[in-house]
């Protein structure tokens, strides 16, 4: 796949890492459009892609062009390369520029939006994405290459989908940062060190999540496994469901989810 890149900030150097190390792209067929010269240059140095002298360059010749600029960067950018797109599939990354201000600032139906989170820069990412009916099946598979390079993919048949999905995976490594915080800090609080109450968190939130996903069994099953009548567990949720951290998550999902909304609306 010949890749053209919009962007090189940590997302784009995260795509960038991901395509060439799952050989879905040669270094040497990404080429890279980013204003900050030394941004650029630790990128061409660092991964062997090409550096774009313009922005309609980094187009020319490509399958596909992976916008991963600031989505307040968008609408002056978008005349810089949009003539040169031809018959490449664009993908967004940008939160909250809707397809339907993609397609009108690029001229083409030839759109796909997406939403990466944060453990994409791992390859251990989760990506919904969704397109507009004009995209081809190479187009749509394209995408599909990019973002399973990155982890795991999901597409989403609706764009309002999207929301739901900046929402939980999107904002979710956010949640799951601060319930490792909190365990850590609990950890201390009962006497352990704190870089053993780090190591013994990050392994249960990591062993835990590979644990479900080996078994694919329900994870109040799971809970149910662990908990032992008049146990110590059985305490500890006690008090956990007392303080509210099910209703908490829920209403965590909800914010984010209206929040993403209203951006998108102010977006159009």
């Amino acid at each position: 796949m010949k890749l053209g890149l919009m962007g090189g900030g940590a997302m784009g150097d995260a795509i960038i890492s991901a395509v060439t190390r799952a050989r879905v792209a040669d270094a040497t067929d990404v080429c890279v459009y980013e204003i900050v010269p030394a941004r650029l240059e630790y990128l061409t140095k660092t991964y062997g892609v090409r550096p774009a002298t313009s922005p309609g360059h980094a187009c020319e010749g490509a399958d596909a062009i992976v916008i991963a600029l600031k989505p307040q960067e968008f609408d002056k950018a978008a005349p810089t390369f949009a003539p040169s797109l031809g018959t490449a599939t664009a993908i967004s990354i940008m939160a909250g520029v809707t397809l339907s201000k993609l397609s009108s600032a690029l001229g083409t139906q030839n759109v796909v939006r997406a939403m990466p989170n944060t453990p994409a820069q791992i390859g251990e990412g989760m990506t919904g994405w969704t397109a507009m009916p004009g995209v081809s099946e190479a187009g749509r598979e394209a995408a599909r290459a990019v973002f399973g390079s990155m982890g795991k993919e999901a597409f989403v048949p609706e764009e309002k989908y999207l929301d739901m999905v900046t929402a939980l995976s999107g904002s979710g490594p956010a949640y799951v940062f601060l319930f490792i915080e909190a365990l850590v800090d609990a950890g201390v609080h009962v006497g352990l060190p704190r870089d053993l109450a780090t190591t013994m968190a990050l392994q249960t939130v990591l062993g835990s999540a590979r644990y479900m996903e080996n078994t694919k069994r329900h994870p109040a099953e799971l809970k149910n496994q662990v908990t032992s009548p008049a146990g110590t567990t059985a305490d500890g949720l006690r008090e956990l469901e007392g303080h509210g951290l099910r209703a908490a998550v829920l209403e965590a999902v909800i914010a984010a989810y209206e929040r993403s909304k209203a951006l998108g609306e102010a977006s159009k």
